[in-house]
């Protein structure tokens, strides 16, 4: 079980799709991208595996995703945050969005 306080550990933010770009020669299809969390956090990138959305309809696409992890190296680019998502009903991934409009920078609680 985790307590509320290891939840109180992840910083997750709203944040807004800046730029889309595919990743060439990826082990997966992987996507590149720069999200714009506000101007606390800035912008930072995300490697996510978004195939069941065009590139097109991702920018400025308000999204939530984890700040407050370490960079990780995925392929050739280093991801500096983790986009949120869940399996959709075809198994790709459905991007955890807000409902309503909200704040970029916006936390979790």
């Amino acid at each position: 079980m985790a307590a509320i306080e290891d939840f109180n550990k992840l910083d997750a933010r709203v944040g807004v799709i800046m730029e889309v770009e595919k990743l060439s020669n990826a082990k997966h299809t992987t996507h590149k991208l720069v999200i714009d969390f506000g101007n606390e956090i800035g912008e930072k990138v995300s490697c996510a595996r978004v195939i069941n959305y065009k590139d097109k309809d991702l920018i400025g696409k308000k999204i939530l995703g984890v700040v407050n992890f370490p960079p990780r190296q995925i392929g050739k680019v280093i991801s500096e945050s983790l986009t949120l998502g869940v399996p959709g009903v075809d198994g790709e991934v459905s991007l955890v969005i807000p409902d309503k409009e909200a704040n970029i920078g916006g936390r979790l609680y």
